[in-house]
């Protein structure tokens, strides 16, 4: 990891000082949040949560609606307001402390609902985790822009890369440590979401630590920065993106294909536990397994993203994710006992999930002509992940309904086709 300097640095200082600091706390700030994260983890902690309140296929597969809904519209109408905002690293503190707030509040209540109101603890939930991926979505749009305006391209790769297998090795001692003891025991579930509360709340201190200098104020059309009136100005900003260019437009597709993975993520879990009989102790197996491989696939991806590019490892990031649902159909054919002791395996190209999220998000910056339209830019291809999302619950009810293989082959399909179309994509450094 980069040092920070010895010295105090200000704002005023070498611009060589200034990016080897801000890239330092950036990366301490990812690997925070990264240890959080996995007391929360997307693909095996959440679905698992509600399951636990309330078994359906239906709701679970509102959770990747909630999740993208979330990343996709409150961006899109915080995107015009962001790229005016002098400083950005306060956004991106105060939307980490919403995050955390958020699972605080669940923290307090689990206790209170779970053995009286189960429909309600059940409506809590969605509505929080709503609220947290709202959080999450103005988090991410905020932490793109800071890193596009303080890390220069070449570096993005080495940042991903520290800061993911730091985290990465950080949550996995965490979930080790704590985690598995607190899934073990019942009425463990308060505890975990305290331990994300906190996590989130101390990584919320490093990106006040940032030296960013002011952007110089823009003029911005009446009404454009809130309600109707941004939702109509991003709206326009997208159209004359799309239409001005081709490459966005690919992107964008590739994003939507490349959704199918997060769409499916849920049932993976209910699938082994339905199916296979899988104990609630494999929930940290599986945890530690996505980390790891997390932190591994870091290691290739950040050194490639910044000696050749981001075209070409996102091409193969996509095109390795397809192998997800297909790990999980070959395992539906053989017998029980073996697939269950071999679940893991599905969470390995799981792993390549926030790799290739991270990738997309760099790949927008460089692809964006200007600094001031990176917020645009990485709205854009978050909407795009998010549009297919309004089919997450006819995903579950399909899965209810003919069962999850079928589904996990089309999945698989899907995800490869988007694959194919990010061959096209060009790549930024070379035009």
């Amino acid at each position: 990891m980069i040092e920070p300097p010895g010295q105090t640095v200000h704002a005023n200082a070498a611009p060589v000082q200034r990016e080897v600091r801000n890239t330092f706390w950036l990366e301490c700030y990812q690997a925070l949040v990264r240890v959080g994260w996995i007391f929360k983890t997307e693909t095996i902690i959440m679905p698992a949560v509600l399951d636990a309140v309330v078994d359906s296929g239906l709701l679970r597969g509102l959770l990747p609606v909630l999740n993208r809904g979330g990343q996709s519209v409150p961006p899109l109408l915080f995107s015009a307001t962001l790229a005016q905002r002098p400083l950005k690293k306060w956004t991106v503190v105060r939307t980490t402390l919403a995050m955390a707030g958020c699972f605080a509040l669940l923290a307090a209540s689990w206790g209170l609902l779970q053995d009286r109101r189960r429909d309600l603890l059940a409506a809590l939930f969605l509505v929080l985790y709503a609220a947290f991926s709202t959080a999450n979505g103005l988090n991410q749009l905020a932490l793109a822009a800071v890193q596009g305006k303080l890390v220069p391209a070449a570096q993005r790769g080495r940042a991903m890369l520290v800061s993911a297998t730091l985290g990465s090795a950080l949550a996995i001692v965490a979930a080790l440590w704590l985690l598995g003891p607190w899934l073990a025991m019942e009425g463990g579930f308060p505890r975990i979401f305290a331990a994300t509360a906190a996590f989130f709340a101390l990584a919320a201190v490093f990106p006040a630590l940032l030296l960013e200098q002011p952007d110089a104020p823009t003029a911005v059309p009446r009404g454009a920065g809130r309600g109707a009136g941004a939702f109509r100005a991003g709206l326009h900003d997208w159209r004359r993106l799309l239409a001005g260019d081709r490459g966005l437009v690919r992107l964008a597709v590739v994003a939507a294909c490349f959704s199918t993975v997060i769409m499916l993520f849920p049932h993976y879990q209910a699938f082994a536990r339905d199916r296979l009989g899988s104990p609630v102790t494999a929930l940290l197996t599986w945890v530690v397994v996505q980390n790891a491989a997390t932190g591994v696939v870091s290691l290739v991806a950040g050194p490639l993203c910044d000696r050749r590019g981001t075209q070409g490892v996102l091409v193969w990031l996509v095109a390795l994710s397809a192998s997800t649902p297909l790990v999980v159909t070959l395992l539906s054919l053989v017998p029980r006992a073996t697939a269950v002791h071999a679940f893991w395996l599905v969470y390995v190209p799981l792993g390549l999930n926030p790799v290739a999220l991270k990738v997309f998000t760099n790949y927008a910056l460089e692809l964006a002509p200007t600094a001031v339209e990176h917020p645009r830019y990485v709205s854009i291809v978050g909407a795009a992940l998010a549009a297919p999302f309004v089919l997450s619950p006819l995903v579950g009810m399909a899965v209810d309904l003919v069962g999850f293989r079928p589904v996990f082959l089309v999945g698989a399909l899907v995800i490869a086709a988007g694959a194919a179309v990010a061959t096209g994509l060009p790549e930024p450094r070379r035009h």
